[in-house]
């Protein structure tokens, strides 16, 4: 078993994600990534391995609870599991919340499940040892009114919830928890090249982009200070 920490980044993207590998991994983290296809992982790995960084990755549908705890079961033996960062975003449309019922409402909830799973999977190890880190990214409208975003307003709001309290529930047993809110179009993501794609459809982005890089440094500010359980990024209260 190694001796390195590993960062388990689970959701990664060109976005985020990978600013998170690419940070944590020179901190001196063997990186572990996850997403539910391999088609970018040759580039990822390529990428990390020119920077001097350790690391491997997995393919796993973050909704199949046991293939995502059994690749966690399987990082978790080649060395502990430093720290835990969950990055999806659904991938369901909003729908308006004059025209959701329970049923509709609970299945936006798809994406909050498997952070659940995940700590689960990764949590009594790091209160074993009385060491490590929770993170998470939700959205701005878990603090702000957004209607726009409809049914997907409330997981996001239960993802900050669970991980701010998760933050006051570990805080006196070694483990750290936060959340990343982020209001904002993240640069090099999917959604980001989406939108560039089509100026004319969803216009000008001036003023409305966050650098990942800077928003993965925040990650590791927060993983090390341990003081407080959220960062909030919002580029629409102008």
């Amino acid at each position: 078993m190694s001796s390195t920490p590993t960062a388990v980044i689970v959701g990664v993207g060109p976005g985020l994600g990978m600013s998170m590998a690419r940070r944590f991994g020179s901190e001196g983290f063997r990186v572990a990534l996850i997403s539910r296809g391999a088609a970018r992982h040759e580039g990822y790995l390529k990428e990390l391995a020119a920077q001097g960084i350790d690391a491997a990755a997995y393919v796993a549908d973050i909704t199949d609870r046991a293939r995502l705890r059994s690749i966690l079961a399987e990082i978790a033996s080649d060395g502990d599991i430093e720290l835990a960062y969950y990055g999806p975003g659904p991938t369901q449309q909003p729908i308006p919340l004059d025209e959701i019922d329970s049923v509709t409402a609970q299945s936006a909830f798809d994406w909050v499940w498997p952070a659940i799973d995940m700590v689960h999977e990764v949590l009594p190890a790091m209160l074993a040892r009385g060491a490590g880190a929770l993170i998470f990214a939700g959205g701005l409208s878990s603090v702000r009114p957004m209607p726009m975003l409809g049914h997907l307003a409330l997981p996001s709001a239960a993802l900050r919830n669970y991980a701010v309290t998760l933050h006051a529930a570990l805080a006196d047993r070694g483990v750290y928890a936060g959340t990343l809110t982020i209001g904002g179009l993240i640069e090099r993501g999917d959604i980001h090249a989406m939108v560039t794609a089509d100026p004319a459809r969803f216009g000008s982005l001036e003023g409305h982009t966050l650098d990942p890089d800077d928003l993965a440094a925040t990650a590791w500010d927060m993983y090390r200070a341990r003081d407080r359980a959220e960062e909030v990024f919002d580029l629409f209260s102008g």
